[in-house]
């Protein structure tokens, strides 16, 4: 589901809006996310019985594209539309009469059948290789009852055999990973109260509310006022039924909301219960992105940067458990690595040394190792890609901020290449992005020409005004979600703020 943009401020504006975003962080503390059609799918199938399931249902058929997918180009589609499909048939098959339904699911299996039956590069997703064919047995169990549809395959590559490790590992009560926590709906019935896996004190199971619904069974068969149950129907409320892919995302909303703002040079009035709470929640292990979600370092490194900013800096000792021979991993044990992560963790050490030049000692050798680290992994082209994001544009403002401002004069000319690269990727509508100019890929853009040393270049400003005045054009649009989880997410106030400072950037050029 796209999150409505709002038009670029003025500059008079831009203090007043970045103070009554700081403000709202506090009073919405679960965070503010787009709903996902992949998490909403799943409660249509595991949580019929939860407030807004029509609505969830009608979401669904509503948002199918033309073509009967559902989702983003480039593969990102098939998570969503498989998920979204197996919901429509399971509502079919419990006598769910809801318009729509038997052509959405028509659709739905004739696209999927396309895409699956020819190789595909499918996108670096979490716990995408269990997920998928979770979903493609499930339909496959739904299409025994409809002959005329054979089976789906799964894509090449994947099989059921670590799907089925996954739930042997699930059902034997043997304690569960954290980080498998978030999509405990893949285990599928082993995962109904399952014994090693406890929700958290505000009911959560790993943040994730198909999870959640996956550990409640088949049914709230429990005692009024569970805080699961309650947990679950306070974020189906939330946007009317459907449901985002996250929540609660308090630590990784605020750091990031700080961080864009506070770089950006605005001044804002941050709540010292705000800064109290991000203080408190990094401990030995780091913090997670919120409630019920493992320890990251990119969360990590974000509240510590956004500490050190704020004149509150915390040792960031926390940051050397994710620390791996070559880099810092997101969490430990790891598969793959993001340039993003280890741009923040170099945010982090950087900024700490600055607030306490008498540690440089300490941290100025791995500062060194992961911004070489950074640029060994940089495009031919100048840009970085990463693997919690779908726009080569977050990768790339996070990668030449750090370097640009950590990175050393060794760094110059990889900043150098990715100001070129920006430069030579404005739309002539002056806007950025991937599939289409969007909001926040013309804020990073314009973080990567007006924050870097090469902001003198002439033709940085000319390129910033020009994206700056496509921001202040934009009102009521669309802005799709760009962030990795399940399915893509937008985290709505760290969108704002990236818009904010990049406005507030522009005023100030």
């Amino acid at each position: 589901m796209s999150v409505r943009e709002v038009a670029a401020p003025g500059a008079a504006d831009v203090a007043t809006a970045a103070d009554e975003l700081v403000a709202g962080l506090m009073f919405r503390p679960w965070g503010q996310v787009s709903t996902s059609v992949y998490e909403t799918g799943r409660l249509v199938t595991l949580a019929p019985w939860l407030t807004g399931h029509h609505e969830r249902i009608d979401y669904l058929v509503a948002s199918q594209g033309p073509d009967g997918s559902w989702g983003a180009p480039d593969g990102y589609g098939l998570v969503p539309t498989l998920s979204a499909t197996e919901a429509i048939l399971s509502a079919m098959l419990r006598g769910d009469t809801a318009a729509g339904l038997g052509e959405a699911a028509e659709r739905g299996l004739r696209v999927l059948a396309g895409w699956l039956a020819v190789p595909q590069e499918l996108p670096d997703m979490p716990a995408i290789e269990h997920i998928v064919p979770s979903l493609v047995g499930l339909i496959n169990e739904h299409l025994a009852a409809l002959p005329a549809h054979p089976p789906l395959p799964l894509p090449q590559g994947m099989s059921y055999a670590t799907l089925d490790l996954v739930r042997s590992w699930v059902a034997s009560g043997a304690e569960v990973p954290e980080k498998l926590l978030h999509a405990l709906e893949i285990a599928g019935s082993a995962a109904g109260a399952a014994p090693a896996v406890k929700p958290t004190a505000i009911g959560t199971v790993g943040a994730s509310p198909a999870a959640t619904a996956a550990w409640l069974g088949a049914g709230p068969v429990r005692e009024p006022g569970d805080p699961v149950i309650g947990h679950l129907e306070a974020v189906a409320r939330r946007h009317g039924g459907p449901v985002p892919v996250g929540l609660p995302i308090t630590v990784f909303e605020r750091g990031w909301v700080l961080s864009w703002l506070l770089r950006a040079g605005i001044r804002v009035e941050v709540p010292p219960e705000m800064v109290a709470d991000l203080r408190a929640a990094i401990g030995p292990a780091g913090t997670p992105a919120g409630p019920g979600l493992p320890a990251d370092a990119d969360t990590t490194s974000v509240a510590l940067y956004a500490l050190a900013l704020l004149g509150a800096p915390v040792e960031p000792d926390s940051l050397w458990a994710f620390h791996s021979t070559t880099h810092f991993s997101t969490w430990l044990g790891e598969q793959g690595a993001s340039v993003s992560v280890n741009a923040h963790v170099l945010d982090a050490f950087g900024q700490y040394v600055a607030c306490r030049p008498a540690e440089a000692a300490r941290y100025e050798p791995a500062i060194a190792d992961v911004a070489a680290w950074i640029r060994g992994r940089q495009s031919p082209d100048g840009s970085w890609a990463d693997r919690w994001h779908a726009s080569p544009y977050y990768a790339t403002v996070s990668c030449a901020l750090a370097l640009d401002e950590f990175g050393g004069a060794e760094s110059a000319e990889a900043v150098r290449a990715a100001v070129e690269w920006v430069l030579a990727g404005q739309r002539p509508d002056g806007s950025w992005g991937r599939w289409e100019g969007t909001a926040e890929e013309t804020a990073y853009a314009m973080q990567v020409l007006l924050l870097t040393r090469r902001r003198d270049d002439p033709r940085c400003a000319s390129a910033a005004a020009r994206g700056h005045a496509h921001l202040r054009r934009v009102s009521g649009g669309s802005h799709p979600p760009l962030w990795h989880d399940k399915d893509l997410y937008a985290p709505v106030a760290v969108v704002r703020a990236a818009v904010l400072a990049s406005s507030h950037l522009a005023q100030r050029a």
